[in-house]
């Protein structure tokens, strides 16, 4: 009797995450990597074959957080020998070789510029049973030129600039992120057409530092020029960007936001401190007048705008006057929801070392103080839209309580979170779009409690129903191809400049 040869079975994977968006989008390309190279997702993540962090260096304890992450895995890594765990984003470009020392059972440590690399390092600790480091100082091919495992049917992630030319003092970024490349404008939309083609209707412009794009090939108005272009697109029906700086916002993105009708009326613009002293000792290169004339001519050109914003409360010298300022700024910006942050150092900036760092029990109270302001506008600005009807793009994993209260959620044009109840109507999927009527407001959310106005199916709907996810194999020269496709998780705003 002759016995078939067993096909071996391919080694799973399972990628974790820590950081901003644009490590949740790196973290798509480790998964399109990896499933290039034949690895499958890990049905249960805690016993995948290959497990893969992406670290973020941006907090102070980042590297606390790994390493009892590490220290979690150890005793499967002792159990498991061919299991493999890699480490790589912007702690790893830090600490480099210093991880192996710490946790010599890491197999694998890569850098933010070399992410390919990532299945070749692999492969190669498995020969040669050592771990691999490798870690690079510049770009090794832009991130996007790399196949992408996307985690949503029906919103994307589209980088057109990674790196950051800016010296914020309390931002380590910089230094592990590279200075700011640009892709060009056809690359972009390119990626952009790419993922309407498979039905997505949103997409997110990334970028460190959004609005200065353009820099590296001499256009400074190249960021409204993009946004006008990406109005263009047939079937993308909602365009937003993440983050930009004070500093390079012009009239010129202002016009485009309002004038073309796929971009969305929410920006999150980050403030960090209303205090001009402490605005020059972070390095940021705008004051507080400057901010709140911007929003005043979004808000002139988009009277419906949600703006929101990050504050870091307690920077070292920050005086209970500095933080006054900041409340006075956040009760003029009225802004609809915050990222706040208490100072902590982050190990190699000029911050870290700076004189007349606070006691922990000032920054906290400032910080309680803050959210209370904060929380007091965002209710009040939430009360605006009841009895106001909104379009939402369903979505999954928006509402923790969606099971036990019979709602689903997603998110309005102005990027408000709405939970909303279906009114008895069946068949309504993520990537498919609602009208409905806010009937309640909370601080940090909205309700529609009635039946849904309409309901718009639609090819991102269909997706998710049948469990696809766009698949692109990479954008080069403007040229992509997308194959077939196999919640999209929320990040850490603090990498936003």
């Amino acid at each position: 009797m002759t016995i078939a040869p067993q096909t071996p079975q391919a080694r799973t994977y399972d990628v974790r995450t820590y950081g901003c968006q644009m490590n949740v989008h790196d973290s798509e390309r480790i998964a399109g990597l990896l499933e290039d190279a034949g690895y499958v997702r890990a049905a249960d993540s805690d016993a995948a074959d290959v497990v893969v962090f992406n670290t973020c260096a941006v907090r102070e304890n980042a590297d606390n957080r790994l390493y009892g992450n590490l220290g979690h895995l150890r005793p499967s890594k002792l159990a498991k020998p061919d299991m493999q765990i890699a480490v790589g984003g912007c702690l790893a470009q830090k600490d480099r070789g210093d991880i192996v020392k710490r946790a010599p059972w890491v197999d694998v440590v890569f850098g933010t510029h070399n992410i390919g690399s990532l299945p070749a390092l692999l492969e190669r600790a498995r020969h040669n049973a050592a771990a691999e480091v490798e870690i690079l100082e510049s770009l090794e091919v832009f991130p996007s030129t790399l196949p992408t495992r996307r985690e949503s049917s029906y919103a994307g992630w589209v980088s057109i600039s990674v790196g950051c030319n800016n010296t914020c003092t309390f931002c380590i970024v910089p230094a592990l992120r590279g200075k700011e490349k640009d892709r060009r404008p056809g690359d972009v939309l390119a990626e952009v057409r790419a993922l309407v083609a498979e039905g997505v209707l949103e997409v997110t412009l990334l970028g460190q530092n959004v609005n200065s794009y353009g820099v590296e090939f001499g256009d400074r108005l190249a960021f409204g020029k993009l946004l006008r272009a990406c109005g263009e697109v047939e079937g993308l029906e909602r365009v937003r960007f993440t983050s930009p700086h004070p500093k390079d916002f012009t009239d010129d993105v202002i016009a485009a936001m309002a004038e073309t009708p796929n971009v969305c009326h929410s920006l999150h613009m980050p403030l960090q401190s209303g205090s001009d002293q402490v605005l020059k000792a972070m390095r940021r290169s705008y004051r507080a007048e400057k901010y709140l004339g911007i929003i005043e001519k979004v808000r002139a050109a988009m009277p419906d705008a949600a703006i929101t914003t990050d504050i870091i409360v307690g920077f070292p010298g920050e005086t209970e006057a500095d933080f006054a300022q900041t409340l006075e700024v956040v009760r003029a910006a009225r802004f609809a929801s915050a990222f706040t942050f208490q100072y902590s150092k982050r190990p190699g900036t000029p911050a870290a070392i700076m004189d007349e760092q606070l006691p922990k029990q000032v920054v906290q109270e400032r910080y309680e103080r803050l959210i209370a302001t904060l929380e007091d506008i965002t209710w009040a600005e939430n009360k605006r839209q009841v009895g106001r009807t909104v379009e939402v793009l369903v979505a999954v994993g928006e509402g923790r309580k969606d099971e036990r209260t019979g709602r689903l959620s997603g998110r309005a044009r102005d990027g408000r979170l709405v939970h909303f109840a279906t009114g008895g109507l069946t068949g309504i999927r993520p990537g498919d779009v609602v009208h409905t009527e806010i009937t309640y407001a909370a601080p940090h959310h909205l309700n529609a409690d009635g039946a849904p106005v309409a309901h718009r199916r639609t090819r991102a709907g269909d997706a998710f129903e049948t469990g696809r996810t766009p698949r692109t194999p990479g954008v080069v020269l403007g040229l992509p191809t997308v194959g077939v496709p196999a919640p999209l998780p929320s990040g850490d705003a603090a990498c936003g400049r």
